[in-house]
């Protein structure tokens, strides 16, 4: 139990897919201007890691073992049917959300972090249970890091900013500072 307290820290916190790796930061950027998007966006995406977790476990302990060099598109396939399902879902729940996410929604296909968590989750060996661990810390870490980062961009229109930094110059100091603090969290696990 304890190990896997320590993948789901590991993944939202030292190791976050955006504010470690780099890797997401197309909505990172993109959607994070209105809490609200982000937030949601980022449970949609958790959704999809979990599930492409589940099938990249399946996929490499049943059908790549004899096959491994097709890892990545079979992976692919299963991270582009869970968006193309998830769209249909947000797009019949809610339509605002739907409108609001706009392009971003379905280039959750190609989000590089949901891609990574199979990645590094078949890396690593991880089981089933290990794995869902692994995509729902890596999942809300992802969320996190939209989240922290709508407040931060919401509370800069709000202040008086100088204009030499305004806009993409501050967002990319914003990101630079949150993943600073982030990287403060690598002392959980020993790690540099």
């Amino acid at each position: 139990m304890a190990d896997l307290l320590w993948i789901f820290i590991g993944a939202a916190l030292v190791q976050n897919f955006t504010l470690s790796y780099f890797l997401g930061l197309c909505p990172f950027f993109g959607v994070s201007g209105r809490l609200d998007v982000a937030f949601r966006l980022g449970l949609a995406s958790t959704f999809v890691m979990c599930i492409a977790s589940a099938g990249a476990w399946a996929l490499e302990s049943y059908v790549l073992v004899h096959a491994p060099y097709l890892r990545l598109i079979t992976f692919i396939v299963v991270i582009a049917s869970t968006v193309q399902f998830v769209e249909m879902a947000v797009k019949k729940l809610s339509p605002g959300l739907f409108r609001a996410l706009g392009i971003f929604l379905p280039l959750m296909t190609t989000n590089c972090a949901i891609l990574g968590l199979a990645l590094f989750q078949t890396q690593k060996g991880y089981g089933f249970v290990q794995g869902q661990v692994f995509a729902l810390g890596g999942g809300l870490g992802f969320t996190l890091a939209l989240v922290l980062m709508a407040g931060l961009r919401v509370e800069a229109q709000l202040s008086d900013v100088p204009s030499v930094i305004r806009g993409t110059a501050l967002n990319l100091i914003i990101a630079g500072i949150l993943s600073l603090a982030f990287m403060g969290f690598a002392g959980l696990f020993g790690e540099a």
